[in-house]
């Protein structure tokens, strides 16, 4: 994703928060959109203005020392902040549009987006919109930037948002569950031990909530995925094609389901709840927002 100039205190922040999520300097340099020697160097020169070392650096990939921790938090709710005092600005100097902007995670970009949106729009036509379709981990930092207004994502009542709800809200605004499937040639086998497992990249919201409630529920019986996708289209083309198992939304794969392509893997009690939320700053520089806001929240 193109970015506009930015200071470059803001740049190391943006880099610290991008190393701390993917954890290799390649996957954070290849998100940033740049070479892995120049990110490096970043990285380091932030460290040296720190004073302090901020990653354990070793051959898997970086940790967080003790003091990364610490400011992790503190950097990820200051790029918020400036960039949100950038939106205010530009609002008060008349450069904002009455453009709604969203940012989805791809599975809703294509199933509940176009739905939620036709049912708001019966009766009153919004006047412009448009929408940001990426991983979780890249709409996070949309909505930070003030690229976006409004962020449509997967909730978990047990994985909390990276978003600080002192800087943001959010509301539901529908329902949805990750059912675990298989193709139709490997429905006869249930051993979870022997089905090839296919999971979620760290950079996806999904995958946040999947590595969380199997580290709950099933350490001792799922292996390290075989093949990793931060889509879930992805890994539902790869589960149709009989690769393995994988927790597919329901809202994504209920055609293939009912069309006996996909089936349950395992009962429903390996069903992960989920909600679907719509979030937002709390402080919105757009007034045409803001009054969409309100519309939602009180209806």
């Amino acid at each position: 994703m193109l970015k506009r100039h930015c200071p470059m205190e803001l740049v190391w922040l943006e880099d610290f928060t991008a190393l701390a999520e993917h954890g290799s300097f390649v996957r954070a340099a290849n998100a940033r959109h740049i070479t892995q020697p120049a990110f490096s160097r970043r990285i380091r020169a932030f460290e040296q203005w720190m004073g302090v070392s901020l990653f354990i650096r070793t051959p898997q990939g970086t940790t967080l020392t003790d003091a990364g921790k610490h400011i992790q938090a503190s950097a990820f709710d200051a790029i918020g902040r400036l960039y949100r005092l950038r939106a205010e600005a530009q609002q008060i100097a008349g450069e904002a549009t009455r453009t709604l902007q969203f940012a989805a995670t791809h599975s809703l970009s294509f199933t509940f987006f176009p739905r939620w949106i036709r049912a708001l729009e019966q009766g009153a036509p919004m006047e412009a919109m448009r929408l940001h379709s990426d991983t979780m981990s890249t709409c996070e930092q949309l909505l930070l930037q003030g690229d976006c207004q409004f962020l449509l994502s997967h909730r978990h009542c047990a994985v909390p948002s990276r978003l600080s709800p002192d800087q943001f809200e959010s509301i539901k605004v529908g329902e949805d569950s990750l059912i675990p499937l298989v193709g139709k040639e490997l429905s006869s086998s249930q051993c979870l031990e022997v089905l090839p497992y296919l999971g979620y990249t760290d950079a996806s919201g999904l995958g946040r909530v999947v590595n969380h409630w199997l580290n709950e529920n099933a350490t001792s019986l799922i292996s390290a995925p075989r093949f990793t996708s931060h889509l879930a289209a992805v890994l539902m083309s790869m589960v149709l094609e009989n690769k393995g198992l994988a927790w597919i939304p329901k809202s994504l794969s209920e055609q293939e389901i009912s069309d006996g392509r996909l089936v349950r893997a395992l009962d429903d009690s390996w069903d992960i709840p989920l909600e679907i939320h719509l979030t937002r700053p709390r402080v919105l520089a757009s007034h045409f927002a803001n009054a969409f806001w309100q519309k939602l929240s009180n209806g």
